[in-house]
């Protein structure tokens, strides 16, 4: 096995993971504890210039009592008051809630007391010489109401002020199948395919079930009838358009990819055709994310529930045309009974004719969405996060005429009973690893590992493999080893992975949303399964984080 190299990178670091290109990293500093917060950053201006969102609420909204008689209680000017009080608050990680308060008008100590919002109270001592810097953690995430109380005791006066927050992590919320955008009939948009270099916008609050509270989207995008090759970029309405990709294709192809994209605030998401020809885009939604406590994350190390090619989760023998089988979600393979969803990699291998097929919870009818697309004999993949129906059960379509193999991976689930909640890249998806920049592809038969941060329980990440001269699959599996192993010569390479997350043949590039959960240690591992290097590109769209 040639040697890997461990790689982290400052946009990394930024979001909780880390890439280092080329050599090795420098030594490990002190694990912080997993259970709280990250440092963050303890200066409003410096965290809005880092992408937070930053609450606010002036002194001029501060309330006294007894009343102050030439304001009539609420500041009209700061100076007006004998005791004013102005807040900052912004999160720091899933659950996590930096507050920056400060305090203007008297000399004296002050006794604060601040009401989290959550029934958490707590009174400490402070002066208006400085800040008062303070940190909390809510055991649910959504919109909270801070209320900072201070009192001059001297005087007994006492101001109030309050802001709203909301937490940056979000639980999920399972939907069933449904599309939502259709070039081809005019569904979602105006019927005609999307030209070169444009855009299109899809409508994602009020269809279906979807509220107008939804922070961020799971679409399944579908390109098809492409005349030469590109990629789509999904970004959210009204932000910057990243450089990152989420679907990339080739001329005649049809090729989905699975994302999970922020919502803009006009409740969009857009999708860019960065190509020289035009497309038709499909996107079916199967989940949301808003700030209400619904379905946490759990991640599970890659596990292979079905294989038709040896009979393992369903009938041996390759799945008829136009027929479905159903699989056991809950209950089996580390995947609780009341999960509401399953994360999983679906692949179809060894088709007879080209088609597609569709994944959807039990006990409802086939939708007329679909998850992935294939051609004859190819071997291809796609994530897909699904409900569970009210037995257990997905159902697995083949949208074909002629049989295939399907297998299936599920790395993970969703279920009210985990707090871990998604928190997408604070301003916009960044790119963490391109192999192509330094030169340096990832080996054939061999490993990249990944570095990540306390507190966190999968990575989303879109992977795209390119540069290809033969055949082989990427896996995404939990590394054992430590950062300081690896920078001590003693790491050892981990147990080659069984699943694989994405598949390809030469000439091809191929993307793959993973959903990859670190090991202990915080480290994840890419390998390239195949018997040529190839070059790998790895996205950082968010993660999912218990603290």
């Amino acid at each position: 096995m040639r040697k890997h190299r461990l790689v982290i990178t400052a946009a990394a670091l930024a979001a909780g993971i880390g890439l280092v290109p080329g050599g090795v990293a420098h030594a490990q500093p002190t694990a912080p504890d997993p259970r709280k917060a990250a440092t963050p950053d303890t200066d409003p201006t410096a965290a809005e210039a880092s992408g937070a969102e930053v609450f606010s609420s002036a002194e001029t909204r501060t309330v006294l009592k007894p009343e102050n008689t030439a304001t009539g209680g609420v500041a009209s000017a700061a100076d007006a008051l004998p005791l004013s009080i102005r807040l900052h608050s912004w999160g720091t990680s899933a659950h996590g809630m930096f507050l920056h308060s400060t305090f203007k008008g008297v000399e004296g100590p002050l006794s604060v007391t601040i009401s989290w919002g959550d029934g958490t109270t707590e009174t400490v001592t402070a002066t208006t010489e400085r800040p008062l810097e303070s940190q909390h953690s809510y055991a649910e995430v959504g919109d909270y109401t801070i209320t900072v109380t201070a009192t001059e005791p001297a005087s007994n006066t006492q101001a109030t002020n309050k802001v709203a927050v909301r937490t940056n992590g979000s639980d999920f919320t399972p939907h069933a199948p449904l599309r939502l955008l259709d070039t081809r009939n005019g569904t979602g948009v105006a019927k005609g395919k999307i030209p070169a270099n444009w855009y299109t916008s899809v409508k994602i609050t009020g269809q279906g079930t979807i509220p107008d509270n939804v922070t961020a989207v799971v679409l399944n995008l579908t390109a098809t009838n492409t005349t030469d090759s590109g990629h789509i970029i999904a970004s959210g309405s009204g932000r910057p358009r990243p450089e990152t990709s989420s679907l990339n294709y080739g001329p005649g192809q049809t090729v989905a990819n699975l994302v999970i994209m922020p919502v803009g605030s006009d409740g969009r998401v857009n999708l860019d055709n960065v190509g020289w020809g035009s497309v038709d885009l499909i996107a079916d939604v199967t989940g949301y994310f808003t700030p209400a406590a619904s379905s946490g994350y759990k991640a599970l190390s890659p596990t292979r529930f079905v294989d038709t090619r040896d009979g393992k989760g369903a009938p041996k023998g390759q799945v008829a045309g136009q027929s479905s089988f159903g699989v056991q979600i809950a209950g089996v393979g580390g995947v609780p009974k009341g999960a509401t969803a399953v994360s999983l990699n679906a692949t179809v291998t060894n088709p007879h004719e080209a088609g597609h097929l569709t994944v959807h919870p039990s006990g409802q009818a086939t939708p007329t969405a679909s998850n992935l697309n294939f051609t004859t004999g190819q071997t291809v993949a796609n994530s897909v996060i699904v409900p569970v129906g009210p037995d257990g059960r997905i159902i697995v379509r083949n949208g074909s005429w002629q049989p295939a193999d399907v297998v299936i991976d599920v790395n993970g689930y969703y279920t009210p009973d985990s707090n871990a909640a998604y928190v997408p890249a604070h301003a916009i998806p960044t790119r963490d690893l391109d192999t192509r920049k330094d030169g340096k592809p990832l080996a054939a038969r061999s490993y990249l590992p990944l570095l990540g941060g306390p507190g966190v329980e999968a990575y989303v990440l879109n992977t795209t493999v390119t540069n290809t001269s033969g055949s082989g699959f990427l896996s995404v599996a939990p590394d054992p080893n430590s950062r300081e192993q690896y920078e001590n010569g003693s790491a050892t390479p981990p147990a080659r992975p069984v699943a694989s997350n994405l598949n390809w043949t030469a000439g091809k590039t191929v993307a793959n949303l993973v959903q990859a959960p670190p090991a202990q240690g915080g480290m994840v591992a890419f390998w390239n399964q195949g018997w040529e290097d190839v070059d790998l590109i790895v996205d950082f769209f968010g993660h999912y984080r218990t603290d």
